[in-house]
């Protein structure tokens, strides 16, 4: 069965050699196998191809501590429920920020295909997501790339962020703290995340159960910046005393 699965990514790198990503449907008619098989060979363990919003790529590797392909199986139904849950804020026709991470994917898988929005995203499993949406209009920020979270950093943020005042803007973060605030793993992405902190409307937290308690190197801000904090379950008491306090929104 391993020898199997093991021919089976060899096939789709020898695919892969030939572009840059390779659809989900179009691997399983590749391989003459389903698509649950192909999920299932990909998230088994690590491999050298990953499965990003429904495209199927390069493994992106770097020295980075985080590499997004070693987070996207971690915790995938609290991930879900979490982004169920902050879905139940978008309006049709809204502009939306959406954040890095493997959790917004979902949040974007759970958008109703028929509800028009136009999405702002600076990492590329955002952005393949996001293609899945008929009804999308998607703004892609350009920049230096970064492989081990698979986001463009901005060379001038004044190019096309100082451009626009998103409704509503989808974080994901690494920890949660009541004292250290929202942290991630890389600096590289504190300057997209700080622009949408400055121009968004309404600012939505979305992490699942695991991220409390937690503080990661790169500060975003204190968890009082955010309007809502959506979860897959109920946090700690001291976490709803301080959004109570702070007036912070508590969705699980």
């Amino acid at each position: 069965m391993e020898t199997r699965r093991d021919d089976r990514i060899a096939q789709l790198l020898q695919a892969l050699k030939r572009t840059d990503k390779l659809h989900l449907k179009e691997a399983a008619t590749l391989l003459g196998v389903s698509e649950m098989t192909i999920r299932r060979d990909l998230s088994s363990e690590s491999a050298p191809v990953v499965l990003l919003g429904g495209y199927i790529v390069l493994e992106p590797r770097s020295a980075s501590h985080y590499l997004i392909n070693d987070q996207k199986t971690r915790l995938v139904e609290e991930k879900r429920k979490a982004a169920r849950l902050a879905v139940s804020l978008v309006q049709p026709h809204q502009t939306l920020f959406f954040d890095c991470g493997t959790t917004t994917p979902w949040i974007i898988e759970a958008i109703d295909s028929s509800i028009p929005f136009t999405a702002v995203c600076y990492s590329l499993n955002t952005f393949l997501a996001l293609q899945e949406k008929p009804e999308c209009r998607v703004i892609l920020c350009g920049g230096e790339f970064h492989a081990s979270n698979a986001i463009f950093k901005p060379l001038n943020l004044q190019d096309t962020l100082s451009n626009l005042c998103p409704d509503i803007a989808f974080y994901s973060a690494a920890g949660v703290n009541i004292h250290q605030g929202a942290t991630c793993f890389n600096l590289e992405e504190l300057p997209v995340k700080h622009w949408a902190l400055s121009a968004a409307q309404y600012h939505v937290l979305v992490v699942d159960r695991s991220k409390f308690g937690k503080v990661r190197s790169a500060r975003m801000g204190e968890l009082a910046q955010f309007d809502a904090i959506v979860s897959d379950c109920r946090p700690d008491d001291e976490y709803v005393a301080y959004a109570k306090a702070q007036q912070v929104k508590l969705m699980y």
